[in-house]
Order: structure tokens, then sequence, then C-alpha cells
């Protein structure tokens, strides 16, 4: 039985007080790719490069976020052999958002801090929709008293991890190399500026609206916030959509775990299995284990499989 992963220390750690504040790197960055994909992209459109745009933003979001950072790195959801695992981690660092422990504070940070009974606006994403884009794409949160966030050593001693953290934005020089060599500037243009816009942008919305009020079919007693499903939306998010039941149950390597919950990384992760690449997937605790849940009225309580 799979265990939920913690990397925060947060006994004298407070998830409210502290102060919004904007972060040069991460605003300069991602406001330069978006002027950079605004500015190129008309005069720099066809549909070669639109499909190059299309497939890579699947295949990177699809693979290298939700199965690589996501659903491998931060909850070990299920178990691959290394090199696979650095391939799907080096998948989502070309997502353009950041490197691999970037990726694991920002996660574990805000999930420690809506488990807690009161957290700020920044982790609830309460505020309106413009200024969370604001706070979440150009700004950082400095707590007044700080939890302590830590990296298991397989990933903070493995060299790998530590190239791909200390140069994640460079890769997408490489990709651009390999693109110009391949397709021209178009497919530079729609394969990096326009591919990483629209995934920095999409990533945000949906965590936007997945912890905002919503359907669900349970509770977590005593957090601050109850994430939401998203139905209709599973194709797009890769199976990210249902939040809530990912919420209930981090160990699951299957987020749409009720009928008609569609899970398109699930499906992925089954073929990965198939032909071994993948092994030991996780799956929603048995009910006798759920006294941490609620179930909420019209819940689906028992997962399909």
């Amino acid at each position: 039985m799979r265990k939920n992963v913690w990397r925060i220390e947060g006994h004298a750690a407070n998830a409210v007080d502290g102060r919004v504040v904007w972060a040069p790197k991460k605003s300069l960055w991602n406001t330069g790719i978006v002027v950079g994909a605004i500015a190129l992209a008309p005069s720099h459109f066809s549909w070669s490069a639109f499909v190059v745009f299309l497939v890579l933003s699947y295949v990177t979001l699809l693979l290298g976020h939700s199965l690589g950072m996501h659903r491998r790195l931060i909850h070990k959801t299920y178990d691959c052999p290394k090199s696979f695992e650095r391939l799907l981690i080096w998948l989502g660092v070309l997502v353009g958002m950041a490197g691999p422990f970037g990726i694991l504070r920002i996660h574990d940070l805000r999930d420690w801090a809506q488990r807690q009974p009161a957290c700020h606006d920044f982790f609830a994403h309460r505020r309106g929709l413009m200024v969370d884009a604001f706070w979440q794409l150009h700004c950082t949160f400095e707590f007044s008293h700080p939890p302590r966030f830590l990296i298991e050593p397989e990933f903070k001693e493995d060299p790998w991890y530590r190239l791909m953290e200390a140069t994640w934005p460079l890769h997408q020089l490489a990709l651009g190399l390999v693109l110009y060599v391949a397709g021209g500037l178009d497919w530079v243009v729609w394969g990096v500026l326009v591919r990483v816009a629209v995934s920095v942008t999409s990533h945000w919305v949906v965590t936007y609206f997945a912890h905002n009020p919503g359907p669900g079919h349970w509770n977590v007693p005593g957090a601050a916030v109850q994430a939401s499903n998203l139905p209709g939306w599973a194709f797009l998010t890769h199976g990210e959509c249902w939040h809530n039941n990912h919420h209930a149950f981090p160990e699951s390597a299957r987020m749409g775990i009720a009928s008609g919950e569609w899970d398109p990384g699930w499906e992925v992760l089954r073929l990965f299995e198939r032909v071994r690449l993948v092994s030991n997937l996780g799956i929603p605790r048995p009910e006798f284990k759920r006294d941490d849940l609620e179930e909420v009225e019209g819940g689906s309580r028992v997962p399909v499989f």
C-alpha cells in the first residue's frame, strides 16, 4: 500500500502570515515568453508549425508534467527504471515552468498550506482571476514563519536532476535549435515560444479552477482548501481535472476513479505497464483506511477499476 510523500516540516510554521512579493526571474521569464509568442506567432504561422505546437504541447504536458513531474517525482505513485524516470522528468523540464526541484517546492508548499486549517489567499486561489494570474505567474510568497522543505537524497543528490535544475531554461534553446534545423523559424516560434506560453498559462488556469469551489466526491476534514473536479476537461488536462479525487487519494496513479471519469494519464500508464516500463501502479487506499475523508453527498464511494 503506497503512502503519500511529505517533504514539508511545518510544526512551527504558519500558512497564513506572510506577503506576496514580485519574483523578478520568474516574472521576466514568463513575460518574455508570452510577449515573444504574441509578437512572432502571427507572422510565423504555418500548418506544420501548428502541428508541431500541438504534438509537443500534449507530449510534454502528458508524459513530462502529469506522469513525470506530478505522478512520479512528486507523489511516487508508480515505479519505473531510473533511466525512464529521467526521460519523463526531462520532458517535464521542456514544459518550461521550472526545474524538478522548483516544481517539487512549488507543489509541496501549496499542498501543505492548503491542508492546514487556514492558509493565505495565495495558496487558496481565492482572489479574482487577474490577481491570481499575477501572483502565480509573477510572484512568490514570503512566509513570516516558513516551513522546512526537504528533498529526498535520491533526487537531491542525483547529478541528472541537479543538472536539470541548474539548466532548465537552456533546454528550450536546445530544442529550438533542433526545430530550426527541421522546420525553420516557424517551428521554433510555435514549438518553443507559443508552446511554453500556452503550457504555463493553461497549467495555472487548471490549478486556479481546480482549487476553487466545484463538484467533487470527497472532503478532507480540517483542510482550508477542498479541491474540485472539472468534468469535461479530461483530454485537455490529461486526467488532472479530477483534482478532488487527487486530494483525497494522492497515493493513486489514477485520478479519474469513478465511473465515467476518463483519465488519459492512467491509460498511458497502463500501456507502459504492459510493456514493462512501469510497475506497482498506486490505486486509492481501501475503504477501511479512509477515516481521514468525508464523502460528499452523491459522491462515488467505491472506485471503479
